[in-house]
């Protein structure tokens, strides 16, 4: 059986079992012999979902290679090492800071020590090679203020199909990078963007590469020519023909997806040269090793445009992994991206980062605010267990929270359905509560690492990240939440599917006192084995399973073997469809 989109609401327990706890709870059940036909409960076929993603904005992880610093570029505009004024008491930075391949490479272990078996790195396109000396000054607080910063997170493309000279070494180019990934067993999610290149306009005379586009052999093939959108002439000259002429638009008096983000370059998605240049230039990063796709700013470009890529992406590359950012906490909008008639790709969980960062921030709201986030029947996703969850990255404030906070919300991300994305530092509490110009991209460093392993942080996310990276239950298994409330969790994720069999109970407590748990419902005689602690339980038919979870603490008690308990079969048919 597989996941079906329609009917029951998310707190399967409180609507659908009611009446089945009281009729099959002490049914007898076999739990070492599978049934004549064995039942497929699955929350999602997609092979990615066994990967935990660790981001870097690759140039503030770690500065592997000096060499590659170009640390006199751009002269009066230079681009290395542009500090911005503090922002009480910490100064961001818009400049480049050193991070590249070799920084990864050097720290994959460190990254795969933590649990992680994929790495998303930024765009690695040519971005500019001087500073921005358009748009507006960027302050504490401010975004899309672009003034004086330079193309450190790679976003500002131009030439789509060549490597930025900052990022590679000597022998380590990019399809080197992806072989270093891949020889640790990990993936590699690279970055893209569709709807932007650089700055396009309001310089204060025309720089050198902004608002260009290079085709494959490095020639201009379209030039924005320091030209307000509206003064384009898209029909008469065909360097402008790859842009929109449309402009900023006010979101008081229209959408603001119809005009351009800040003062970038627009692409026109309903010229075919852009869908053709753009696919032609990410399926060479595929060519030299990309595993799956981030694609940035999905919602400013229509659907149709993401239709056409993702089926000539596919076409070529089957089942290749993408999920869009739409930057939207309405579920029902960034949703219609996951539509198979959309393009079917998967999304970056906006709503459940609202309700994360309520629940483990400084509010410390109860689980009760993560439950209508999680959409498990009767939502508006393709698939809601494909969805790339997280709670904060490098376009917002990173999450305020307290040690604990962060150990708590390690704990369900890695437990809870859906692909779990954690933000670099974030495994130390790295520039916690800080926004873009306020530290949030701040360098991190070679030092923070080799130091990270001794932080709590760090400590609590290994052990529950390497859980499920041995979990496949808590990989791809369908969610059933028996209890969500306060500062209490207790959720099984149950997968059975070929030769795997496995339920997982998810015990959580973001409490500061341990928490007693006495779990009857839909369990299953039989071995449970704590993952964490590693002792074993014997239950029998009708049995209890009794914990005490320490405070701020987790514990997943995992049994292997079909499922035969007819409560938890009466909930898993009730949330799931025949093939």
């Amino acid at each position: 059986m597989s996941l079906r989109r329609p009917r029951l609401l998310p707190v399967v327990v409180a609507v659908v079992l009611a009446s089945a706890l009281g009729a099959c709870a002490h049914a007898p059940s076999s739990a070492g012999t599978a049934p004549p036909t064995q039942a497929r409960y699955v929350g999602t076929d997609e092979p990615f979902a066994a990967h935990a993603v660790y981001f870097v904005v690759t140039d503030r992880f770690v500065n592997g290679d000096a060499s590659n610093d170009q640390r006199d570029q751009g002269g009066r505009h230079r681009t290395f090492d542009r500090p911005l004024e503090p922002c009480d008491g910490v100064a961001g930075n818009v400049g480049y800071l050193g991070g590249d391949f070799r920084g990864i490479v050097d720290n994959l272990d460190y990254i795969r020590g933590m649990g992680f078996g994929a790495v998303w790195i930024t765009p690695v396109v040519d971005n500019p090679d001087e500073a921005f000396t358009g748009g507006s000054e960027p302050g504490c607080g401010t975004m899309l203020s672009d003034r004086g910063k330079t193309g450190y997170h790679g976003y500002w493309g131009v030439d789509f199909f060549r490597l930025d000279e900052h990022l590679p070494s000597a022998g380590l180019d990019f399809r080197g990078l992806a072989d270093a990934v891949h020889a640790r067993d990990m993936k590699l999610v690279l970055d893209i963007v569709g709807n932007h290149g650089s700055p396009a306009y309001s310089m204060t005379h025309d720089q050198p590469k902004f608002g260009e586009v290079h085709g494959p052999d490095g020639s201009v093939i379209a030039d924005h020519q320091n030209l307000h959108p509206t003064q384009l002439d898209p029909a008469g000259n065909p360097l402008h023909a790859f842009f929109n002429a449309t402009g900023p638009v006010d979101g008081a008096t229209g959408s603001i997806f119809d005009g351009n983000l800040a003062q970038l370059g627009d692409f026109d998605a309903a010229n075919p040269a852009v869908l053709e240049y753009l696919a032609g230039a990410y399926e060479q990063w595929i060519d030299q090793g990309a595993d799956a796709f981030r694609i940035d700013t999905i919602a400013w470009m229509p659907h149709a445009f993401w239709k056409a890529f993702t089926q000539r992406i596919r076409s070529r590359h089957p089942g290749f992994f993408m999920f869009g950012e739409a930057f939207d906490y309405d579920a029902a909008a960034i949703a219609a991206h996951t539509l198979p008639a959309n393009g079917g790709v998967s999304v970056l969980d906006f709503p459940m980062k609202q309700a994360m960062d309520e629940v483990f921030g400084r509010k410390r709201v109860g689980f009760e605010r993560l439950a209508p986030t999680l959409h498990l029947v009767d939502g508006p996703y393709a698939n809601p267990y494909a969805l790339a969850t997280f709670y904060d990255n490098h376009d917002m404030a990173r999450m305020d929270a307290s040690d604990e906070g962060f150990i708590d919300a390690h704990h369900w991300l890695f437990t809870a359905r859906g692909i779990p994305v954690v933000y670099y530092g974030s495994e130390t509490g790295f520039m916690r509560g800080r926004a873009e110009h306020a530290g949030n991209r701040n360098y991190f460093g070679q030092a923070r690492v080799d130091a990270a392993a001794d932080h709590p942080i760090h400590q609590a996310l290994t052990r529950i990240a390497s859980v499920r990276r041995t979990t496949p239950a808590l990989q791809r298994g369908v969610q059933l939440n028996v209890e969500l409330a306060g500062d209490r969790a207790a959720f099984y994720r149950v997968l059975q599917d070929g030769d795997t069999a496995q339920v997982a109970l998810v015990l959580l407590n973001k409490g500061d006192a341990p928490a007693a748990f006495a779990i009857d419902a839909m369990l299953q005689a039989g071995t449970w084995r704590a993952a964490l602690s590693g002792v074993t339980r014997q239950v029998a038919t009708g049995g209890t399973l009794t914990a005490t979870v320490p405070a701020h603490g987790v514990e997943v008690w995992v049994r292997d073997g079909p499922v035969t308990e007819p409560a938890l079969v009466a909930a898993l048919e009730a949330v799931t469809g025949r093939d």
